[in-house]
């Protein structure tokens, strides 16, 4: 369980109706499978011993007696094993019959969950065999819990069980199980199949798991249910706080496997103030022991969290963020009764980003993009081509444009200030940064205008902005925007096929550059992913880092997997401390942000989002890291 990852089955196993000891036999194969896989949390279908669809059998003793014999072979045969199995069972208590879950590991029965609601519409009749759960727990079997409010405990994860119908209902029994600590829950289910169904269920586990900050382990009954008019698939769903990890159907014997991440729910539980813990005293803890060992993972692992995965998402995600930061400038533009917007065109992607954004304001509030001034300041290190495409971007969308050099001023502080115009030092780079922040500023304040800001969250993450030169604007219009989705959302421009998108496919494909030092052979000298990194490994550590406060060795771990093609364990390293250490040092410059619209979950607004002391000291975080080195 080491990072917090616990590894969850969902098992169907091969059925028959009212034949106990076969559905044993065919359960403990499934169980030698999980067990082989590492599971350590294993859940059967609802009443999987005897078969859900027995109907009046179940008021016959004979199948009750087998049934019980059968669980203790189930029992006794798991004996040894540290996996803690739910399985589905007929319980026969003072002369009524429960639809229970027996939770069992290493040859004991450790507690009996019984069913809450007990459907009895449409083709279902349970309230004809069986009784709903006590509303308090009660002892049986020489001191084995019984009822439903009872929650399996283990260090950090804390698990429980609803049967089915308990999760359909208004009020289920895992909303009180998560306000009471559990943070997996296991539901027992024999839900049969009609059109439109399948759709259903599945978004009613992820919107649960979701609500309630946990994870969801739904295990259905396979096709050996299906008899008279039923018919059962075997809909499998492992879901972690709204997310599916793992999903099947039409399975029989089969076995749905993925980990859960309990730190990170945990976590999430901690920073939503909204989700409330209780202390029900009528709640049973039930203790239980788990084997140490790491959790492979098989759950998949995105390099890119920021931007979707597949060609349609990532289009609705653009057009949405696009949409989003449009709408936030087109406010502050009418609260402020700004005539014009003044952005600095580098020719590079953000300030790209940060004109088209501000192209879609102007057009949403009817105003003359002519009102629009793009300014580029050639200096030292400026290359023919990011010059050439800022000025051709600017002519393709038809916004007025104007070109300050800023070579002599430059110089002019240089000699102020004593600095040599051959020292390529800090300074050299950020007096033509703030050169450049001062003509903005002044030419907005000469128009009557706004300055658009151009930075990302990449960049603020890691400080790669001159305090007080481009890390200043009036409105920072990128500011929740990473750099790896920057280059999605003007590739999504680019394929729409308009005048601009020539030469928006060849500032896509120039290299990202703050171009402060001379170019050699008139190429780019100066590759910031050269420096700092690559983007697209900080913005996977800032992601776990900031939005699940993930130790710097549990994102190591992850980016392994996720960049394994990629980059080296040795790679990953480095830049992973390289971030640390910068993320720690900048805090700073994201202290005093300038305002911006928020469009993702993980922002560094110092008003909303992200509070920091500038001066916190990154050594814990450090020593986390350097625990692993050599380890890999």
């Amino acid at each position: 369980m080491r990072d917090g990852f616990i590894k969850v089955g969902a098992a169907s196993p091969e059925l028959r109706v009212g034949q106990p000891f076969f559905n044993i036999s065919k359960m403990l194969e499934l169980f030698s499978l999980a067990s082989g896989y590492g599971v350590k949390v294993l859940v059967y279908p609802e009443l999987s011993i005897t078969g859900y669809t027995c109907q009046d059998l179940f008021l016959q003793d004979a199948l009750i007696q087998d049934s019980r014999k059968a669980l203790l072979e189930f029992v006794s045969a798991t004996k040894g094993s540290d996996i803690l199995s739910f399985v589905g069972f007929p319980l026969e208590h003072n002369g009524k019959l429960y639809n229970t879950a027996a939770a069992v590991q290493d040859g004991r029965i450790l507690s009996y969950t019984a069913k809450r609601n007990l459907p009895c519409y449409g083709e279902f009749q349970e309230d004809r065999w069986f009784t709903q759960s006590p509303d308090d727990v009660e002892y049986i079997e020489d001191g084995i819990p019984f009822g439903f409010k009872i929650i399996h405990r283990y260090g950090p994860l804390s698990v429980s069980a609803e049967i089915c119908e308990d999760l359909w209902v208004s009020s289920p029994p895992s909303a009180s199980h998560a306000e009471n600590g559990a943070n997996i829950i296991v539901n027992l289910s024999a839900s049969d199949e009609v059109i439109g169904k399948e759709e259903y269920r599945r978004n009613l586990v992820s919107m649960q798991s979701a609500k309630l900050i946990c994870g969801y382990v739904y295990a259905d009954a396979s096709e050996g249910e299906s008899t008279t008019d039923m018919v059962f698939t075997g809909a499998d769903i492992i879901a972690e706080n709204g997310s599916i990890l793992n999903q099947s159907s039409f399975s029989t014997g089969a076995l749905t496997i993925s980990e859960i991440d309990v730190s990170k729910l945990n976590e999430e539980r901690r920073r939503t103030n909204t989700f409330k813990i209780v202390s029900d005293p009528g709640y049973v803890s039930v203790p239980f022991t788990l084997d140490m060992c790491d959790t492979v993972l098989t759950r998949r692992i995105d390099p890119y969290p920021f931007v979707p995965s597949d060609d349609e998402s990532r289009a609705r995600r653009a057009e949405k963020i696009l949409t989003l930061q449009a709408l936030g400038l087109k406010r502050r533009i009418e609260h402020t009764r700004a005539g014009k917007l003044v952005i600095g065109l580098s020719g590079g992607l953000d300030s790209t980003l940060a004109l088209l954004v501000s192209v879609k304001a102007m057009d949403m509030s009817v105003r003359d993009r002519k009102d629009i001034i793009a300014i580029t300041m050639p200096c030292f290190g400026t290359t023919k081509r990011t010059k050439g495409n800022a000025e051709k971007l600017a002519e393709a969308l038809g916004v007025s444009f104007e070109q300050i050099d800023i070579k002599k001023s430059v110089l002019q502080h240089f000699k102020d200030i004593g600095q040599s115009e051959n020292d390529f030092s800090v300074t050299y780079e950020n007096a033509q940064a703030r050169e450049r922040t001062q003509v903005l500023m002044d030419k907005a304040n000469q128009v009557g205008g706004l300055v658009i800001g151009t930075g990302d969250l990449s960049e603020l993450a890691l400080g790669w902005a001159t305090y007080n030169g481009d890390h200043m604007s009036n409105y920072a219009v990128n500011a929740s925007i990473p750099k790896t989705l920057v280059r999605h959302i003007v590739s999504y421009v680019a394929s729409q096929g308009k005048k601009e998108s020539k030469v928006l496919y060849d500032i896509l494909s120039t290299p990202v550059s703050p171009e402060l030092i001379p170019p050699k052979d008139g190429e780019i000298s100066q590759v910031t992913e050269d420096i700092v990194g690559p983007y697209e490994l900080h913005d996977f550590f800032l992601y776990y880092f900031v939005r699940f406060a993930f130790p710097p060795s549990k994102i190591f771990r992850l980016a392994k997997i996720a960049f394994a093609k990629t980059y080296s364990d040795d790679i990953i390293f480095k830049w992973l401390e390289t971030f640390i250490r910068r993320f720690f040092s900048q805090q700073f410059k994201r202290s005093c942000l300038p305002d911006g619209p928020k469009v993702g979950t993980v922002t560094f607004s110092p008003r909303g989002d992200w509070r920091m002391p500038s001066d916190a000291s990154p050594e814990l975080f450090l020593e986390d890291l350097n625990r692993i080195k050599g380890t890999f």
